[in-house]
């Protein structure tokens, strides 16, 4: 199972990722990340990865897939301090990896993402 915490839904994800993620994880189930307040404070972001790391636990527990991971992509501080409470209790975190592609149309810059791979995070 591939718990996707981010906030790109699976129903926007490519066919290119999609087809990644069910071959290495199997299914894929959407978490909403959390609205992270840009005032809150290092112990606010610390109770919410406590949170999240058991909510992500809990739900890898009931998976019936032979591998399982998060994938996690978000707010930067609540997205270091989960991937190292999940990594340090065994549970594998990934992120998705894109090539960026710009062009610029009538002075507005457009920027598409394609998806190459899933990358691990590593403690």
């Amino acid at each position: 199972m591939l718990l996707n915490l981010s906030n790109h839904p699976v129903e926007n994800w490519s066919e290119k990722q999609i087809t990644e993620a069910e071959k290495l994880y199997g299914k894929i189930i959407d978490l909403p990340f959390p609205q992270i307040d840009p005032t809150a404070d290092e112990n606010e972001i610390e109770k919410l990865s406590m949170k999240y790391l058991q909510l992500c636990a809990q739900m890898l527990r009931g998976s019936k897939d032979e591998t399982n991971a998060v994938h996690l992509m978000g707010e930067l501080t609540f997205t270091f301090s989960l991937a190292n409470k999940l990594l340090t209790e065994g549970i594998t975190v990934v992120a998705s990896t894109t090539e960026r592609n710009s062009v610029e149309i009538n002075g507005k810059k457009i920027t598409e993402f394609q998806f190459v791979k899933f990358r691990k995070y590593k403690i």
